[in-house]
């Protein structure tokens, strides 16, 4: 655990000093194009300002080609005042293509912030090309599914229960002394339960009857 922050903060001090001496560098530059005072201060801060967007939005996974155009163009500005202020410029004679850059470095960050920071990141559907817009308004009316038909399977013809004629007989009287008490002819689950035989036995019996 100690290591692991030692490591860390070790990589924070680097990335202040680096970020310090960035910034102090383009203050500089700008400083020594013509913007002084409060001018010069702002001029690293839409550099960096910058490089975090881009950064953020080659994080976020989308628009990466925006970003790393971006991101270059940020990353070129920052060590551009690095190189620019280890003895290669003249500092006192500043060339006019430098201080048109300078000067119009505002309108391209601006623009370059706007960009990435309040453009709406596409999908991966938008990317390839194949989302779908829904409209809640027009949705397209549901097709009702088509009737399933039952299927019809061919069963084999039950073969006939034999029946005794002895037990055809005694149905018959059970029949006969139904209808005598109750004033209505048996049904197939009475006469079944009355000869205790089984329901394809019964229902045999009841058609004899």
């Amino acid at each position: 655990m100690r290591a692991h922050l030692a490591r860390v903060d070790a990589v924070l001090v680097q990335a202040l000093i680096a970020a310090a001496l960035s910034f102090a560098h383009i203050h500089d530059v700008a400083m020594a194009a013509g913007q002084d005072g409060w001018k010069a201060w702002a001029y690293p801060i839409s550099v960096d300002l910058l490089l975090v967007a881009a950064w953020r939005r080659l994080r976020s996974g989308t628009a990466k080609a925006a970003a790393w155009c971006w991101f270059v163009i940020a990353l070129t500005a920052s060590l551009g005042a690095n190189v620019a202020t280890a003895g290669l410029l003249d500092m006192t004679d500043v060339p006019a293509w430098l201080r048109i850059l300078v000067a119009g470095w505002p309108a391209v960050a601006f623009l370059g912030g706007t960009l990435l920071a309040h453009t709406a990141p596409k999908t991966a559907t938008e990317e390839n090309g194949t989302e779908l817009i829904e409209d809640p308004e027009h949705e397209p009316e549901a097709t009702p599914d088509p009737p399933v038909q039952p299927a019809i399977e061919s069963m084999p013809p039950t073969p006939p229960v034999p029946v005794p004629v002895a037990l055809v007989d005694h149905a018959r009287k059970v029949a006969a002394e139904h209808h005598t008490r109750t004033g209505t002819p048996i049904d197939t689950p009475t006469l079944r339960a009355r000869l205790g035989v089984p329901a394809p036995l019964a229902e045999a019996i009841a058609a004899q009857l």
